[in-house]
């Protein structure tokens, strides 16, 4: 540009152009050349401004990009804290349904106790908690003579007692089951004390039956003299364990993690679902 300057003055000075209009358009030249330097000065200060706002917006981008990353990492896990707690509150009123359902079942064994406090008070019964299940057990001396599985009338009437308070309990399961002492018994009736402890379970059931407890309700068992609850070798031992056990049985339904076993049950083979009864013995009760 400053050179093309020289060459216009060069010609006007040729071209005998008066001074003053010479100087005049040098001095628009220079003045030109000013303007034309604090342009470009101007547009070397915009480019590196543009720079400056690039980096700093390429910075804020990827500022962004890890916000929006957390973010959406935050979501997953409210997402998840959320499904957490909903599944915490199922667990929750799960564990009400249970607390309620037991709390019944509880009283409903204290309304037991309370009704069978009589015969208790008389020395008919007793009440106890066996394994977590509430047991009736009635001395076998109060209801049947010695080695006999028949019914006196004074047992008879306390079944039948027993039997209006078992019946008043909806949807409970019963196992009658028969115990003896320890002494051999061994007659063409009861070959064993498993003999005879069957034989004065089903005794015992069949007037429950007939007394109003429901026959799919109530079923009978025997255990021999495998399950003492005292010493055989005193008279008072023998007599504690020739008894009559009415076993309340518990409903699993109301059990936590009901849901999870009957599915693991529902894959089995259902013979692989059996009650145990127990092995039989050679030794047999030989009551005084």
């Amino acid at each position: 540009m400053r050179l093309s300057f020289l060459i216009l003055a060069t010609t006007l000075a040729g071209a005998c152009v008066p001074k003053a209009k010479y100087d005049q358009a040098l001095g628009d030249q220079e003045r030109l050349y000013d303007r034309i330097d604090g342009m470009t000065e101007a547009m070397n200060d915009v480019s590196r401004e543009i720079e400056r706002v690039n980096s700093e917006l390429k910075i804020a981008e990827s500022a962004l990009e890890d916000s929006n990353r957390r973010l959406a990492t935050k979501i997953a896990e409210a997402g998840q804290l959320q499904r957490d707690i909903e599944q915490m509150k199922e667990a929750l009123r799960d564990l009400e349904r249970r607390k309620a359902q037991a709390d019944a079942s509880l009283e409903a064994y204290r309304q037991l106790l309370i009704r069978f406090q009589s015969l208790i008070d008389a020395g008919t019964l007793r009440v106890r908690v066996v394994d977590g299940r509430m047991v009736v057990e009635l001395a076998t001396d109060i209801l049947f003579s010695a080695g006999s599985a028949n019914l006196s009338s004074t047992g008879k009437e306390a079944i039948k007692q027993v039997s209006q308070v078992l019946a008043s309990i909806e949807e409970r399961q019963y196992q009658v089951a028969g115990h003896t002492d320890n002494m051999p018994i061994a007659t063409a009736q009861f070959p064993t004390n498993w003999h005879l402890g069957a034989a004065r379970a089903i005794s015992v059931t069949k007037v429950l039956i007939d007394s109003g407890l429901p026959a799919e309700r109530v079923s009978a068992a025997s255990f021999g003299d495998t399950k003492p609850v005292d010493t055989n070798r005193t008279p008072e031992g023998k007599e504690a364990n020739r008894r009559i056990e009415i076993t309340i049985v518990p409903d699993l339904s109301t059990l936590p993690g009901y849901e999870e076993l009957q599915t693991i049950a529902d894959g089995k083979d259902p013979a692989e679902e059996s009650e145990e009864t127990g092995e039989g013995t050679d030794r047999g009760e030989g009551e005084e």
